[in-house]
């Protein structure tokens, strides 16, 4: 038992020794991505049910909430365009500042549904900036040819963190009667500290503001890999957790528990994907994506056709964990643009352009998908899923790298 102790004890001191001796902008970049996770949890373990449970919408609505709310995405090239005088630590700072705003406005000023649509539209701003200079920032810490490694590890800080924000919501709602507002006041002070963590890093040089808007047809495959992205990532974000509420009628604490269990297998799985995506390439790990997703959109899609309603029910819960996991893949896109890139500075405003082109269509996606939900059935919207998952299959085995 003592001997147990000692040894617990002395892999916690390696462990912080190890983060002592890490270079002060790394320390507070890891920090800050705890914290982030930590917030972040809380927003997705919770937004699906408050827009149910506070403002009642329809499917067709739950749809055409996505228009606000990924409309910042389309824009976040020209909004970066426009702050071209801030370095991607500085802008990185700015974009959780907007996130703690719209999320506190969220939680404490929302009487109509309406009003709720403008601090989205500020809290998805901060969400789509932080986006892209997360990734350049993580990629300009890591050390050369290590940059999957770090992403990952990047990836499984906030992924712990967000565990312990999915558990704190998951028991908060089902032992002690935590309410929204409470979570999204919580939620503000975690944006507002990350944003001081990053805006105490070192600042780095700004990008050039004529670079932002140019499209190379070097990358051509990269956006269209975005393209693919963007719409998969729409099906999952916006329909599959409204599976979960609405056609299984789940509640908080159950998309919580989801959200947490994920987290715990991520601890594991991004360090080993980050690894993985060093060692076997981009191609493979884009594939194999690809090739899982088919199945991820036929479980949410037909299981109820096929098995029981308490057999598909868990077939939509594993669908959601595995889904979760596989949004991680994103860091494969990253790090095949800065295998591809004609000149370092062309990698962070790539990513923005690429956030740009994927919410263009994941906005087109979000409203058609509205749609054929009330139209033909949420069937139909993972059917699409599925032939989005083909294509993605057979362009992912295009990749190619140096």
């Amino acid at each position: 038992m003592i001997q147990n102790e000692r040894r617990v004890d002395n892999i916690v001191q390696r462990m912080v020794n190890r983060l002592i001796s890490l270079p002060r902008d790394l320390q507070l970049f890891l920090a800050a991505m705890f914290v982030f996770g930590f917030s972040q949890s809380i927003v997705d373990a919770t937004f699906n049910n408050y827009l149910s449970e506070t403002f009642s919408i329809s499917d067709f609505q739950r749809g055409f909430l996505e228009l606000p709310r990924e409309l910042p995405g389309f824009l976040v090239v020209f909004v970066s365009a426009l702050l071209f005088f801030l370095c991607s630590r500085r802008l990185a700072a700015l974009a959780n500042l907007l996130c703690a705003l719209g999320i506190l406005f969220i939680g404490i000023y929302s009487p109509n549904f309406s009003l709720m649509l403008i601090w989205l539209f500020i809290f998805s701003i901060g969400q789509h900036l932080f986006l892209p200079t997360n990734q350049s920032i993580g990629m300009e810490l890591a050390r050369d040819g290590k940059t999957g490694r770090r992403l990952g590890q990047l990836s499984g800080i906030a992924n712990i963190s967000a565990i312990i924000g999915s558990f704190a919501i998951l028991i908060g709602f089902k032992y002690f009667n935590l309410d929204f507002k409470i979570s999204y006041i919580v939620a503000f002070l975690g944006f507002l500290t990350v944003s001081i963590l990053i805006f105490l890093m070192q600042k780095n040089q700004p990008s050039a503001a004529r670079t932002k808007f140019k499209l190379k047809k070097e990358y051509t495959l990269f956006y269209w890999l975005n393209i693919l992205y963007g719409t998969r990532k729409q099906i999952f974000l916006t329909f599959a957790p409204w599976v979960l509420v609405t056609i299984f009628k789940q509640k908080t604490y159950v998309v919580a528990t989801l959200l947490m269990i994920g987290g715990i297998i991520g601890i594991f799985f991004k360090p080993m994907l980050g690894r993985a995506i060093d060692r076997f390439g981009e191609r493979f790990i884009l594939t194999a994506e690809a090739v899982i997703l088919i199945f991820v959109c036929l479980g949410y899609g037909f299981s109820r056709n096929v098995f029981s309603e308490t057999v598909a029910m868990y077939i939509a819960f594993f669908c959601y964990v595995i889904d979760q996991l596989l949004m991680s893949v994103g860091m494969a896109r990253a790090t095949y643009l800065q295998k591809i890139a004609l000149k370092p500075e062309d990698v962070s405003q790539t990513l923005t352009m690429g956030v740009t082109i994927d919410h263009a269509f994941s906005i087109t996606v979000a409203l058609l998908g509205g749609f054929i939900w009330i139209k033909c059935g949420y069937q139909y919207v993972f059917l699409l899923g599925v032939i989005i998952a083909i294509i993605n299959t057979f362009s992912a085995l295009q990749v190619r790298t140096k």
